[in-house]
């Protein structure tokens, strides 16, 4: 099911107008800022201004009390230990705190756990190794809030622990030196949605007596980085961070970046938001997805260019492993989602044995974008299995797993991702568990949310320029997207070798071409004919020295209205064939209703993507969806995983020969 819930902006000309003139920006950028919920222009200006601001460091709680503390332990030359995390987040923090009390020319080292031996946090056994190599203090950096039992260890070998972290605090609060978190419920900050590299950034810059904006062009590139990659909401600073970070970064970054650039094939001039994420980011992670975190946290620290080159060649064949990895277990999971019928419950839980736990969160948001269904995927080693999931905004993904507490082991997250650990022989029970919780909460559909609607006969190169006043993009601020509705398909053209589309339009006078990635033709679905509303992001390209306008076509569909029983009808399909109820007024067709459907398939092949938009006014989507099945149990249709067509040889039957009319039919008569 790829049916999401299109939802427009509010389009305020007059408050667009208004604050375009007082900012002094294009009106159309101002429009889209509007549609986003900015409607004073103070806030607009600091979003388009190219000057860091950022939140007093002084705001967070304990972090006077966590600076005094480290600042005497450099100074009495006591082993510091920095203990970080293996994800971006965490090696960036670790970089960040340890570069800088090694300025300092402080006695100290680091520690990062492996994500595969140890997993996340503190434990006993890596608080004892630091004790035996003569460690005095440790400061955390992206993790500690919620080891008080680490802590307590940690004090009993006579080690004082400096906390610094951006999770949800536990009730109780560690006892430690200090505990320097934005949301404990006494922190007075005023800007909370900040990762963990920047509550470090924080520290170092109270330690130095110095405003964060000071202290920016020495780690604005990394903080850009463990921003970027933890998915860190691009409003109020964290957009200050990046854009002066981007910078950084595309003028002078640091030798490790610098090297990683280079392995990558990025074009440094060229620099935004998105390569970051899709670029820099991921290898990054890859090392303690893969292999070691150590050799991310060598390449960012390193001074040499030779050997960040070689660390980045390194991360560059992870990466490479990384994808295979992923993309191997990827198929095995969409393969036995099929094959189960998974993809028919509100949340797809999927297992494997042995599936690389590095890349799990990854195939998790694949398939949760696939089926446009929270997802969670399992890796089973002997009698355990561990795991990540991944929501969409409107289903709280940590409630939902928190509502079968009782039989996981260990569980964490929060609302769009989580990760979980249970007994192996328990999966079915908690698939079970967490579908009826799913089921006993209002139906939400995932979203497509477009800023505004276009008039293709407006659409101009400017339009593009204006957007890119709003850059960088990322969570939190999303690439601006735009609705084009009743535009008729005139042509479809193939292009590199059938990989991608380039797709020519037509509404009243106005011809126009936007492109489809990673689309073929056979996949595509729709045809020249076809009067379709398509999701668009406009963006400027060079052709021979010339810029040019560039339509990205993020969505289609057929044009027409799609109520919201329209997605009450896909949940009662879908729970009917989770085997959760049959409710025949919703899910029974008509004989006439099927044989409609029938004589379409007869005149021509007819696609299941084209199909869900198909018939969704008569006879609906639910029942659409069981007169196909009706038609493949009787041998009258086939489909072969793209396109429904006539069986070769059809035998004389009656709709009664088919199991699903049968039962239905059966349950429409007891209700009778």
């Amino acid at each position: 099911m790829s049916l999401k819930k299109w939802r427009i902006g509010a389009a305020d000309k007059a408050a667009a107008n208004i604050i375009a003139n007082e900012c002094d920006i294009d009106p159309f950028a101002a429009l889209i800022a509007v549609s986003r919920g900015i409607t004073d222009a103070s806030e607009l200006e600091m979003m388009i201004s190219n000057e860091p601001v950022l939140c007093d460091p002084r705001e967070l709680a304990d972090i006077s009390v966590a600076a005094d503390y480290l600042n005497a332990a450099v100074s009495d030359n006591k082993k510091i230990a920095v203990f970080g995390d293996y994800d971006c987040d965490g090696v960036v923090a670790t970089a960040i705190m340890f570069d800088y009390l090694k300025s300092r020319g402080a006695d100290v080292c680091f520690y990062i756990p492996d994500r595969i031996e140890e997993g996340y946090g503190m434990s006993r056994e890596a608080v004892l190794k630091l004790h035996n190599e003569g460690v005095n203090v440790i400061v955390t950096v992206d993790n500690g809030i919620s080891c008080a039992d680490e802590v307590a260890y940690a004090g009993s070998l006579g080690i004082e622990v400096v906390v610094t972290d951006h999770h949800l605090p536990p009730e109780n609060l560690p006892e430690a030196v200090a505990v320097v978190d934005p949301h404990r419920t006494d922190c007075r900050s005023s800007f909370k949605e900040i990762c963990g590299a920047q509550v470090a950034f924080k520290l170092i810059c109270v330690m130095e007596d110095k405003e964060p904006e000071q202290m920016l062009y020495r780690y604005g590139d990394l903080l850009t980085v463990a921003v970027i990659g933890d998915v860190m909401p691009l409003i109020n600073e964290n957009r200050s961070i990046v854009k002066y970070g981007l910078c950084i970064i595309k003028n002078k970054p640091r030798t490790g970046l610098s090297a990683l650039i280079n392995s990558a094939g990025i074009d440094r001039n060229t620099i935004n938001a998105a390569k970051v994420s899709f670029g820099i980011v991921p290898r990054i992670n890859t090392a303690g997805r893969m292999d070691s975190a150590l050799r991310a946290f060598e390449l960012l620290t390193s001074k040499d260019m030779l050997s960040a080159l070689k660390i980045a060649g390194e991360l560059e064949d992870l990466n490479a492993l990384r994808q295979k990895t992923e993309k191997d277990i990827f198929t095995e999971a969409v393969e036995q989602i099929e094959q189960s019928g998974y993809r028919y419950n509100r949340v797809i839980v999927v297992s494997g044995n042995n599936w690389h736990m590095g890349v799990m969160g990854i195939v998790a948001s694949r398939i949760c974008e696939k089926y446009s269904k929270p997802a969670i995927v399992l890796s089973v080693n002997g009698d355990i299995a561990h795991g990540s999931g991944r929501s969409y905004e409107g289903f709280a993904l940590y409630e939902a797993i928190s509502a079968c507490s009782d039989i996981l082991i260990k569980y964490g997250g929060h609302a769009l991702a989580a990760g979980v650990t249970l007994g192996a022989g328990d999966i079915d029970e908690f698939r079970k568990r967490i579908n009826r919780y799913a089921r006993s909460e209002a139906y939400c559909p995932p979203e497509l949310r477009l800023d505004l609607k276009l008039n293709p006969a407006a659409v101009n190169i400017d339009m593009a320029y204006s957007v890119k006043k709003l850059e960088p993009f990322g969570f939190g601020n999303p690439v601006p997207m735009f609705g084009i509705f009743g535009v008729c398909i005139e042509k479809i053209t193939e292009l590199s070798g059938g990989k991608h589309l380039k797709i020519t339009f037509k509404k009243a006078d106005t011809a126009f071409q936007a492109l489809l990635f990673s689309v073929s033709a056979d996949k595509f679905g729709f045809y020249p004919g076809d009067i379709c509303d398509i999701a668009v992001c406009l963006d400027v390209s060079e052709f021979k020295g010339n810029d040019t306008l560039s339509i990205q076509i993020k969505a289609i569909r057929l044009s027409g209205e799609y109520p919201d029983s329209l997605f009450e009808d896909i949940a009662a399909f879908d729970d009917f064939e989770s085997g959760y109820g049959a409710d025949p007024a919703v899910l029974l067709p008509s004989r006439e209703q099927i044989a409609v459907l029938y004589k379409k398939i007869s005149a021509s092949p007819v696609s299941a993507k084209r199909m869900e938009y198909l018939f969704t006014d008569d006879p609906g989507y639910a029942k659409t969806q069981i007169a196909l099945k009706v038609l493949r149990e009787l041998g009258l249709i086939v489909f072969d995983g793209t396109n429904y067509t006539l069986a070769p040889v059809r035998a004389k039957t009656e709709l009664i020969n088919s199991k699903t009319y049968a039962k239905l039919k059966a349950v429409s008569e007891i209700d009778e």
